[in-house]
């Protein structure tokens, strides 16, 4: 009797496991894994500002993004274990809100001089910049939270996504058959990618 409840139990397994793999892609929210509306093909990456890895992906990301002149759709998902990430995120949303431009261009900022930064450099890092660049930054970057609820709100996605590290960074089109998204692994094959893409895209 053990041997047959056994023997049925491996029988059953396998559909276990295709239902709890069915319900965990139900689950997982991938409604904005899209371009922005009037683009066919876009980049799409949920990065920290403190990770290495991405510092070390974002020239690439840029480089295809002007290759193929889509859009590079940035996420701010900064990590618990990085003691400034969520500062360098904040600041940059300030600069967004001056044009996305300057936002963009305090990222690649952040991420080539990623080494130098510190908790306590940072502010002083950015002053700079920002003089550099002919911005004020004011004292109190956020005075009502809502750059804080935005980056919130970027992780809450994130986690609806199940990210799990950064940088996870996906290719999108405007396809509503085949394949919408692909989540780019190998970064070597980034451009094939988007080439495959663009040929599935409307």
């Amino acid at each position: 009797m053990n041997t047959e409840r056994f023997r049925l139990f491996l029988a059953l397994l396998p559909l276990a496991l295709f239902s709890l793999l069915a319900l965990s892609a139900q689950a997982q929210d991938t409604s904005v894994l899209r371009p922005p509306k009037g683009d066919k093909v876009a980049i799409i990456v949920f990065e920290d500002l403190q990770c290495p890895d991405c510092a070390h992906a974002n020239p690439l990301l840029e480089e295809a993004a002007r290759t193929y002149n889509i859009k590079l759709v940035r996420y701010d998902f900064p990590l618990p274990m990085h003691n400034w990430s969520l500062d360098a995120a904040l600041f940059a949303r300030y600069f967004d809100t001056k044009s996305e431009k300057l936002g963009h261009d305090y990222r690649d900022y952040v991420f080539r001089n990623q080494p130098q930064i510190t908790r306590e450099n940072l502010r002083g890092l950015t002053e700079k910049w920002a003089q550099t660049n002919k911005t004020n930054l004011p004292f109190i970057i956020d005075p009502q939270g809502k750059l804080a609820a935005a980056i919130r709100a970027d992780q809450a996605l994130g986690q609806r996504i199940h990210i799990e590290h950064t940088p996870t960074i996906y290719v999108v089109n405007n396809s509503r058959q085949g394949t919408p998204f692909v989540e780019v692994v190998d970064r070597t094959q980034l451009f094939q990618m988007i080439d495959a893409m663009k040929a599935e895209a409307h």
